[in-house]
This record gives structure tokens, sequence and C-alpha cells, in this order.
């Protein structure tokens, strides 16, 4: 049976395709448009208390019985469980998958995302004090994560759902206006991710 994905084609959504094609698990896409307030909608609130998306929906959870689960960090976690990829037994090896999940979470994501904010301002003021915080954050973002992967393959030792959380904010990097090229341990570990087959089928899926 396939896993309902209810999202919409936003950084937070590619985190979700994209685990779910390197997982090998079968999915259907429920495009959830939020440019017209369908999160809103009592249907979807009824998976997602938070009116965000991504949510998900696996009618073969825990048990054999159907379960939602909203929040993309939370639905990672789910999705290693479950199929015990991309998410380490030993607790010692699941620990920095914890940190930089969680890293991904509280800042890689909402500082990036008010730079996305700020730059659709019309109001010139407004614009670029919000830019010249944001930005000079997200920057110093970017700049921990390439300090990270140095001499790293990737962020918690083997491939894991903290670095499918991370790439879907740095596939944005144009719309931070961020050159990878400036952080050229990022710029590695993002190329090698994208030249993966099931990386680049989560990426190109339909999503809207």
């Amino acid at each position: 049976m396939s896993i309902e994905l209810h999202t919409w084609n936003t950084p937070n959504g590619r985190k979700i395709s994209v685990a779910l094609e390197e997982m090998g698990l079968p999915y259907k896409v429920i495009p959830v448009n939020i440019g017209k307030g369908e999160q809103m909608a009592p249907g979807f609130l009824e998976i997602s208390p938070n009116n965000k998306i991504p949510a998900i929906v696996d009618p073969d959870g825990p048990g054999g019985k159907r379960i939602s689960i909203f929040e993309s960090g939370a639905i990672l976690l789910y999705l290693g469980e479950k199929t015990g990829k991309f998410l380490p037994k030993p607790l010692a090896e699941r620990i920095p998958v914890y940190e930089w999940l969680m890293w991904q979470l509280g800042g890689f994501g909402p500082m990036p995302g008010q730079v996305h904010h700020f730059i659709a301002l019309e109001d010139e003021q407004d614009r670029a004090y919000g830019l010249k915080r944001y930005m000079a954050e997200t920057r110093r973002l970017y700049g921990v994560l390439d300090r990270r992967l140095d001499g790293r393959d990737f962020v918690a030792g083997d491939l894991s759902v903290a670095d499918f959380a991370i790439l879907g904010w740095a596939w944005r990097h144009p719309r931070h206006k961020v050159d990878l090229a400036d952080f050229p341990n990022v710029k590695r570990w993002y190329e090698t991710l994208m030249a993966r087959p099931a990386t680049k089928r989560g990426m190109d899926a339909k999503l809207d």
C-alpha cells in the first residue's frame, strides 16, 4: 500500500519525497496548494493540526494500523524507524543524526525562510533591514555546515535522514542568494547527493 504524501513544492516537502525515494517506499502525492490556502481545509487539519505541509498518511503503520504524521522532522524519523534505513541503530551513531536534524529544523530552514520572505517585500526599508539580518545568519549557518562537512561525506557519518532534511533547504540556495562556491564542502556534499538516482527522483517528483 502506498504512503500518502500531502505536500507542496517547498523545501520541507522535498525532504520527504527524497527520503521516500531513497528508502524505496511506494507513495502517492496529494498536492496541498498553500498558495490557495488548502492547508487550512478541515480534512487536512485532521492529519496536520498545525496546518502546515508536509504530512503523511501510512495505511500500514505500526501494528498494521493506519497512522498520520505531521512535521517533516517527525516524518523523517518515523520513516527511518519504519524501514531501518538512514537512521543508525546504535545510540552513539544516532546522536549526530539527531543533532544535525534538529540543527536544520531550528535554524537551517527558519533563517533562509526569512530571506525568502524579505526578498519578496516591496517596502525597500523593511526589505533592506530583513535581508541584512537574515542573510547574515543564513550565511553563518552555511559556514557551520561547511565546517562540519570538512573531511566528511555526510553530516552524521553515513548518509542519513539528517542529510535529506538539510538538502531540502540547500536546494534553495539560489533563493538564499548563496553561491555554493563560497562553501566548497557544502558544494561537494550537495552535488554528491543530487547525483544519486533516488535523490534525483525525489527532487524531480511532481509535488504541485
